[in-house]
């Protein structure tokens, strides 16, 4: 097998873990990075030939696009005290605590590079924590802190971790300019962010064409992590602005076509992007198994003393911080999402799983220092893997069972109710519309009545609550009537099109002229 084809059986991976994954009961991730610790452990499997620096570039960009683009910028100023917490604070204080005790068991390792292990550890996969919350229902509140956190933690573990290898490297350290590299990173990240959403803005509107523009999309992140680390600045940060920038500003509600498309366009990258990167999380393993030749015991022993200072400082992190947060909200008018229990909280702390960032920082640590070879690479590699497997597979594998075990599910009544509002406000804005529109046209009396029969049922194909109990079973009725027109209507769209397809294939017909009428069609379909 070759590395295209093992590129291959990821994807395909990729495809399968989804469907399998909601059978089990299990998140896409993990089955993945299982996949790739089996096929780690085969002969005739190669080894994975990326270079360790393009690994973050061609990963992360599109995924944390796709993840910005199920969130909005105001649920994460509502969310900020809590995501500052725990995508800031809990960094440091995990990179800290990190540092000290590997800086204690492992013989000769200096405190810069114990820091840059401790900084590669201590981000939670933002990946995993969106796919595994998306799936197991969690309360939107934990959803949103999740997500925000896994957003933001990398931004702050990245900074650490190139300030401590800089540390390693020059063999000097000074804590004001690391601080003002942090600062100034973040500030060339927002401002890259920024510029490059707004410019991608205005030339999505002189594209006009819904294949272009989602293209563009494609190439954005990209771009804009590219040009922020040319810059000095965090790509993940400018990355993050751009997105909550394009998603805020760049969304035209009559654009029908380019967001129904551009959601399953960005929900395919998402899935195969996913998939491949948990995956090559597994086959890097050989890494690991190739550096503990001889050294298993010493090793493992301190692998799982530096997992259970992650796992352990996160529990001990979450209690105060929750707490701190829940008197904080209590006490101030802040619409913010804070767990409201105990087993949230612990939901939450069994959610903290490492994954593709820690994997591109352990391996893009250099060979060489200024003063020769970097001290003990091998051995933090190694740590590192412990780790983001302990904490992928095991945690991956039992959150399903904990939050079943805990009884954490989603408000689905706070849901409906919100639904529901949204759906009086979009009736109320149709028949406004229609008043305006009568103000100026004068409309017949039948078709008045009939704009004003489709504006109600605007709000109640929404949520058919909103009818009273008598014309709820009218609307049910004329629901039913208008399913079977749909039905009828399907097949003979079905037919058209089957007819359409069979012409393809006729003598002097042109494929581009069937291909258009088909599209005819399909767009009707979709009426």
């Amino acid at each position: 097998m070759d590395q295209l084809a093992l590129l291959f059986v990821l994807l395909l991976g990729a495809v399968v873990s989804v469907p399998v994954g909601d059978r089990l009961k299990l998140p896409a991730p993990v089955l993945m990075t299982l996949l790739g610790i089996v096929l780690a452990l085969l002969d005739f499997v190669p080894n994975v030939d990326v270079p360790p620096d393009l690994i973050l570039p061609l990963v992360l960009p599109p995924l944390l696009y796709a993840a910005v683009r199920r969130t909005s910028w105001r649920q994460f100023t509502a969310n900020k005290r809590p995501i500052f917490l725990l995508a800031v604070a809990l960094v440091f204080v995990t990179t800290v605590c990190v540092a000290v005790m590997a800086h204690a068991i492992v013989p000769g390792l200096p405190i810069a590079a114990a820091v840059a292990l401790g900084a590669l550890v201590a981000p939670p996969d933002p990946v995993a924590a969106t796919a595994v919350a998306g799936q197991l229902g969690l309360p939107r509140r934990l959803v949103s802190i999740l997500e925000g956190e896994g957003l933001f933690n990398d931004v702050t573990a990245i900074v650490l971790y190139h300030v401590a290898i800089a540390a390693v490297v020059s063999g000097s350290f000074s804590p004001w300019q690391a601080g003002l590299d942090l600062v100034l990173s973040a500030v060339v990240a927002v401002a890259v962010g920024l510029g490059l959403g707004w410019g991608t803005n205005k030339l999505m509107d002189l594209l006009g064409d819904p294949t272009l523009q989602i293209g563009l999309t494609l190439l954005v992140p990209y771009a804009s992590y590219v040009m922020a680390e040319e810059l000095h600045g965090s790509g993940v940060l400018a990355v993050l602005t751009t997105a909550l920038f394009l998603t805020d500003y760049a969304t035209d509600p009559d654009d029908v076509m380019t967001r129904l498309a551009g959601h399953t366009f960005w929900d395919i990258v998402d899935t195969l992007v996913t998939g491949v990167a948990f995956g090559l999380v597994g086959l890097e393993l050989h890494n690991a198994v190739r550096t503990a030749s001889g050294r298993w015991g010493e090793l493992l022993g301190w692998a799982a003393a530096v997992v259970g200072v992650v796992v352990l400082v996160r529990l001990l992190w979450l209690l105060p911080a929750t707490w701190l947060t829940r008197r904080l909200h209590a006490r101030r008018d802040h619409d913010e999402d804070i767990p409201v229990s105990w087993r949230e909280t612990v939901v939450m702390w069994w959610s903290g799983m490492r994954g593709v960032a820690s994997v591109a920082l352990a391996l893009a640590i250099p060979l060489q220092t200024d003063a020769g070879a970097f001290p003990n690479r091998d051995e933090i590699i190694f740590i590192a893997f412990g780790v983001i497997m302990a904490t992928l597979v095991v945690q991956g594998l039992t959150l399903p069972w904990l939050v079943r075990r805990l009884d954490v599910r989603a408000d689905t009544e706070r849901e409906k109710e919100f639904e529901k509002e949204l759906a009086v406000r979009a009736a109320k804005a149709a028949k406004r519309k229609l008043r305006e529109i009568e103000a100026v046209e004068e409309l017949p009396e039948e078709l008045s009545e009939q704009m004003l029969r489709r504006a109600f049922d605007i709000g109640l194909r929404i949520s058919p609550d909103l009818a009273e109990e008598e014309r709820r079973e009218a609307y049910r009725q004329r629901a039913r009537r208008l399913k079977r027109v749909r039905r009828i209507q399907g097949e003979m769209l079905s037919a058209a099109r089957h007819e359409v397809l069979a012409a393809r294939n006729e003598p002097g017909a042109d494929p581009e002229v069937v291909d258009r009428v088909l599209r005819h069609l399909d767009v009707r379909s979709l009426r």
